[in-house]
């Protein structure tokens, strides 16, 4: 039986021929997510895979549908896979956020599905990185989220070379939308279309904007000038502040389509422009009073970062990082009489959170050593006579015999060790 189309299996390295998406790079991947946002004093949540379709409908409108896996439960609730975990989030704090002081900082790994046509750097599930931070309507918020951003792109060893934070403003736009005579009545239509620009030939721009009232030029003008607005002005200093200037440029042509931005906007891009948007978010200050009914108003900014993008611009720079599998110690079990001192032993150093594997069944001493080398274990050990242990270091072929009451102290030195060169 095949797998659906947009989908994917994990399977542990090493990788079977003709797969692409390794269990071990994704929790390498999940590990240094957790980390940064550790770092940065986030705090972990999670919701429901499954939402009410009018949580997405609220927020995106109508024109979603056609994107989500959705149907009509047992319960006769429309229902649907989430997309995205932002409205969900929103939800959760608009109905606790009195147990919580502010601001709240909160990050999450959820698995996403869209049903979509699949096409590079865009399947219908993928895991995706969201920060959010909620109660602080500063600037410093969408300073401290971007220098995340940066941060979480530098643990995999990518530098200002590789990929660049283009910040824009949503209300630059709208001044520019205002002072030059638009119709509030068509700003939908004219952000559209701004965020189509780069994609779209210029005959078809210059015809679209004409329609709401702009010519093509007045676009680009403002655009090239890249004149950074006071909260824009404020984000560049704080992040120039933490030795991070390299990594952002005032960019206008970043407008981000969804309507529900109301202020700083971003997107991180490979400098090299192989790939789609890395990464991208802004401050949504109405959104929870969205889905509060009102009832609440809670300013917010946020950004997400997905893992399909992440791992095609690390494999394209060489950068994946190893994730060859290994354990510290294979115990060998070459005298079947000394089998459940030998479990005893193992569950010693499993204990000391040692990660130990063995023969389940009797099996060839050169079959044993044989499956200690394909696990890649750094060191065997062996009980002998007379209450001793046999400790072999794989790498540097090296032997010792310890005391039974000492090898556990003798490995946890062997191990930190190790650790430590």
């Amino acid at each position: 039986m095949e797998r659906l189309p947009g989908f994917r299996d994990f399977y542990p390295e090493p990788l079977p021929d003709g797969e692409a998406w390794s269990a071990n790079v994704r929790e390498r991947i999940f590990q240094s997510w957790r980390q940064v946002a550790s770092l940065y004093a986030f705090q972990p949540y999670d919701g429901p895979p499954l939402e009410p379709l009018a949580l997405y409908t609220a927020k995106s409108g109508q024109e979603i549908v056609g994107q989500l896996y959705n149907f009509e439960d047992k319960g006769e609730r429309a229902v649907a896979l989430r997309p995205e975990i932002t409205p969900t989030v929103a939800r959760m704090v608009a109905a606790r956020e009195r147990h919580y002081k502010k601001p709240i900082k909160w990050y999450s790994i959820p698995q996403l599905f869209r049903y979509e046509r699949q096409q590079k750097g865009r399947l219908r599930e993928h895991f995706q990185f969201n920060a959010d931070i909620f109660g602080e309507a500063d600037p410093a918020a969408d300073a401290e989220l971007i220098a995340m951003l940066i941060d979480l792109l530098r643990d995999f060893d990518l530098t200002a070379k590789d990929f660049v934070i283009r910040l824009s403003s949503r209300n630059a736009w709208q001044d520019f939308f205002n002072q030059n005579g638009g119709d509030e009545s068509k700003a939908y239509d004219f952000y559209q279309a701004v965020d189509k620009l780069e994609r779209t030939a210029p005959e078809e721009s210059e015809k679209k904007f004409q329609a709401l009232g702009f010519t093509l030029e007045q676009v680009r003008n403002f655009i090239a000038a890249a004149e950074p607005t006071e909260e824009l002005q404020a984000v560049l200093d704080n992040l120039a502040a933490r030795g991070m200037s390299d990594f952002v440029k005032i960019d206008y042509n970043v407008i981000r389509g969804l309507a529900y931005y109301t202020g700083i906007v971003y997107e991180a891009f490979d400098r090299h422009g192989k790939f789609r948007a890395i990464a991208g978010g802004g401050r949504y200050d109405q959104l929870v009073s969205l889905v509060s009914g009102g009832k609440k108003n809670i300013p917010a900014a946020g950004f997400a970062m997905g893992d399909v993008v992440l791992v095609e611009l690390l494999k394209e720079r060489g950068l994946m990082p190893d994730v060859s599998p290994w354990i510290d110690v294979y115990a060998l079990i070459e005298d079947e009489s000394k089998r459940l001192a030998t479990l005893k032993l193992v569950q010693l150093l499993r204990d000391d959170q040692m990660e130990v594997d063995y023969s389940m069944v009797p099996m060839k001493p050169e079959k044993q050593f044989k499956r200690a080398i394909e696990v890649n274990a750094e060191y065997t050990v062996k009980l002998e006579n007379e209450g001793n242990v046999l400790l072999k270091n794989l790498k540097t072929k090296q032997e010792e015999k310890i005391p039974i009451d000492k090898i556990r102290d003798r490995m946890l030195e062997a191990i930190l060790g190790d650790d430590s060169e």
